[in-house]
């Protein structure tokens, strides 16, 4: 067997990487692609934990949401990441992989609330957990939240998600000539402006020394890669 480098991850999914090439909503085959890769390392006795986000189906300080205040629209985004947890543990139990959602939101009738003991529980049992609802406060995102649970699970690393292959100094979508850091420093991170997470994120990250690997996770294999100790990505530490 593989050996892991490390048994205890914290996923962190933004809500953009579900659209594909859908512009709203989510995209059956990348659910389908995502839970496969997790599929792969549990069946390698990795234990995984996911923060899932919501900007597929809303954004709290996007345009649309100046008609209201900032506490309801983020409250809207929270419940927008039940319906991805939901989702994704629909194809992951499909596949056989035991999963549970629980949510910092109380819905006892779809999910669990989100309990540290229990979790871990879940966790040694060699079940995903996705955890929802962001952090159930408004003006926090769900990098925050990312950061908070996998402190809270003793997660290794967060495997941040996204749909490029690591970070670079500027948007490589819009510019040729931007350049990839194949490994930064959390002071690197802040006083570059590189908006990796937001700023409470990164300095919980940061204060607790929990290092972050930022990869592209429409590409099969990264996140067993990544797992395993393969170079993907952008690695982020203390230094």
């Amino acid at each position: 067997m593989v050996k892991l480098k490390y048994n205890r991850v914290l996923l962190k999914i933004s809500g953009e990487a579900l659209l594909g090439k859908s512009k709203y909503g989510i995209d059956p085959e990348v659910m389908e692609d995502i839970a496969s890769q997790i599929k792969e390392v549990v069946e390698m006795n990795a234990e995984i934990a996911i923060v899932i986000g919501g900007g597929n189906f809303w954004r709290g300080v996007s345009a649309n949401a100046r008609v209201m205040d900032r506490a309801t629209a983020d409250y809207i985004g929270m419940l927008a990441t039940i319906m991805n947890a939901l989702g994704l543990q629909g194809v992951l139990e499909k596949k056989g992989v035991p999963s549970r959602v629980q949510t910092s939101i109380s819905m006892q009738e779809v999910a669990e609330p989100f309990i540290r003991r229990r979790a871990v529980r879940h966790l040694e049992k060699k079940r995903v957990v996705i955890f929802a609802g962001g952090t159930g406060n408004p003006y926090f995102t769900t990098d925050t939240a990312a950061a908070l649970r996998a402190l809270e699970v003793n997660a290794q690393i967060i495997f941040k998600a996204t749909k490029v292959d690591g970070v670079y100094d500027k948007d490589p979508t819009k510019h040729k000539d931007a350049k990839k850091f194949d490994k930064l420093t959390f002071l690197d991170v802040i006083k570059k402006n590189l908006r990796i997470l937001d700023s409470t994120a990164t300095s919980l990250c940061m204060e607790n020394n929990l290092p972050i690997i930022v990869f592209n996770i429409t590409k099969p294999g990264n996140i067993k890669g990544a797992i395993i100790g393969k170079k993907i990505g952008t690695l982020i530490t203390k230094g």
